[in-house]
């Protein structure tokens, strides 16, 4: 008989995770407490990059990633996914070098760029450095739509999506999670995975177990619809902005969004002063609305994906690179619960680790 297998969270994360499932014959059970899209997902500036994120094991998680996204743009043909490359100019001259450098020698070339070829990219910024680094082969995608198509795919395979269904706690018997408990009662499952983002801890301390976490938010401003007027992902310093495929510009004070202690609304507007001051041809277009989201983030700020203290029957996966690693992380979790056989790359994101105790 196929595994039962219950998803909590329909978030990018958590949409993946539920596709490789399902692809793999798993009987798939989503369960999401609101819309569809989840939380996080839809407050995410949606970079897929490989030119950020220390450690080294880190980046090469992120690098697979990459090489998995393009597999699955090719299996999943309503995938949108923009590989714009970005432009980097966002840190002091010698960081940004010494950055640089460990990039190539870990395999990933930054294309050093003046600012003529700067321009040429992105011809519609004002504001030019000396020079930045190009990021070729990275990409952007609409999160939210991203999520659904996801699981979209997965019910064509069979999954059941209920959304608007609160997780009240992990069902447990005899020591192992068994399923979940909702409004209506539990829900079983051979194999319960935690992909809810921010309360990925409630959940995990309902049958004792603690992770320690951090969800701060990050506020990015969003313009009114507009001709195109830019081509990539441009990472400035104290702006990071994008166009959407419907011709909004998203921008944050970096990619993670500023934080929105005090006036959000007075921080939005003032992102999008700052927007229309550095785009050409965006003069006046104004602020339509503001997202304030919460990055789901283990203590150390790395992913946690496994099986938390070997506690049978749950599974967990948290990360603030969600979109970047949502790819891979659907691809190794679907793999180790169906075949018991965990990816080397994950070696060091076990959610057992000390720093997270």
């Amino acid at each position: 008989m196929p595994k039962r297998i219950i998803v909590i969270g329909s978030g990018i994360i958590g949409a993946s995770i539920a596709w490789h499932l399902a692809k793999a014959g798993a009987e798939v059970t989503v369960i999401e407490a609101g819309g569809t899209g989840g939380l996080a997902t839809r407050a995410s500036w949606a970079w897929i990059n490989a030119s950020w994120g220390n450690p080294e094991p880190y980046f090469r998680l992120r690098i697979r990633s990459i090489e998995h996204w393009h597999k699955m743009q090719s299996e999943i043909r309503e995938l949108a996914i923009d590989w714009c490359g970005g432009l980097i100019w966002d840190l002091p001259p010698a960081e940004l070098d010494a950055y640089a450098a460990e990039r190539a020698a870990w395999g990933q070339p930054l294309r050093k760029v003046g600012r003529e070829e700067i321009h040429a990219i992105e011809p519609n910024l004002r504001q030019l450095p000396d020079y930045g680094y190009f990021a070729p082969g990275e990409g952007m995608l609409e999160p939210l739509a991203t999520a659904e198509v996801l699981l979209s795919a997965a019910r064509a395979r069979g999954a059941e999506v209920l959304a608007g269904t609160p997780v009240k706690w992990l069902a447990e018997e005899h020591g192992r999670v068994v399923g979940v408990m909702t409004d209506e009662g539990v829900i079983h499952a051979d194999e319960t995975v935690v992909a809810a983002g921010a309360n990925t801890a409630q959940l995990l301390d309902s049958v004792g177990l603690t992770l320690k976490m951090n969800a701060p938010a990050g506020l990015l401003s969003h313009s009114k619809p507009a001709p195109k007027l830019l081509n990539g992902l441009v990472m400035t310093p104290g702006l990071h902005l994008r166009q959407t495929a419907e011709g909004r510009i998203v921008a944050g004070a970096d990619f993670a969004g500023a934080d929105p202690e005090g006036d959000a609304e007075e921080l939005a507007a003032e992102l999008q002063a700052k927007v229309e001051a550095m785009v050409e041809g965006a003069e006046g277009l104004g602020l339509d609305f503001f997202t304030a989201g919460y990055r789901p983030t283990p203590a150390d700020g790395f992913s946690a994906i496994g099986r938390p203290h070997s506690k049978n029957g749950l599974y967990l996966v948290v990360t603030h690179s969600g979109v970047t690693l949502a790819a891979a992380l659907g691809l190794f979790a679907a793999q180790e619960l169906a075949t018991g056989q965990r990816d080397p790359l994950l070696a060091t994101f076990s959610p057992d680790r000390p720093s997270l105790a």
